[in-house]
Parts: structure tokens; sequence; C-alpha cells
């Protein structure tokens, strides 16, 4: 998967949004709920390869990266909650689409329930 194609995805999920918001910095994009604003994928380059990262079930992420060459601990984000998959890599193009749809379910803050309304644990 090439990174036009993978914008083109993320550009074509409803409520998203990709834009480039980093001064001096014309290559990277981030993929953002349009309502929140808030991130679900960071596309950049990392070790002259195109990488997405991508938030993630601690536990999935560690399955992944011992399935996939291409899943690695995240680029510049916190590395428990968050992966790094290389786009032109041994991860096939429908398991990126998958991970980045979990991505955009696990930070959409319209199904987070506020932690003051949270019920206590006995």
């Amino acid at each position: 998967m090439t990174k036009e194609e993978y914008l083109d995805f993320c550009a074509n999920i409803g409520g998203a949004d990709v834009d480039q918001p980093f001064d001096k910095d014309f290559e990277s994009s981030v993929a953002r709920h349009s309502d929140s604003k808030k991130w679900f994928a960071v596309i950049l380059k990392f070790k002259e390869q195109w990488v997405v990262n991508l938030k993630i079930d601690p536990m999935e992420a560690e399955l992944l990266r011992k399935i996939y060459k291409g899943v690695i601990p995240a680029y510049h984000m916190n590395k428990v909650h968050w992966i790094s998959v290389i786009l032109d890599s041994d991860v096939p193009r429908e398991e990126i689409e998958r991970l980045t749809m979990v991505s955009f379910e696990i930070t959409d803050k319209r199904k987070k329930i506020p932690k003051n309304s949270r019920k206590k644990a006995d």
C-alpha cells in the first residue's frame, strides 16, 4: 500500500479528515475525527519508509508484532497503546485498513464514557 492509497482510504472514512498540521513538514499527514479533531492515524517517514501510527489495544499490538515484521513499536508515540505499520511491508492492505478502523473506533470520543459518570468497582 502506498502513502497516497492510504491517505485516500482515510479521507473516505465517514467522519474523518486528513491534513498536514506540522510546520515545515510537508510530507507527514494526520488522519483525525472531523468533530473532535482527535488523531487516529499519523503518516510519516521513518528510516526512509512510510509508516502509519495507529492506536490499538496493547494485547493486540503485542500479537501483531509477533505476526508481522512490518508492525513495530510506535515511532514518536506511546509504545504501549500505539503501533507503527510499515505501509510497504508484509502487512496486507486489508489488515492495514482493519487496523485503521480499529484505531478510528478506539479514538472516537463520542463512544467514551466520561470518567465522572463511570460506576466505581466495589
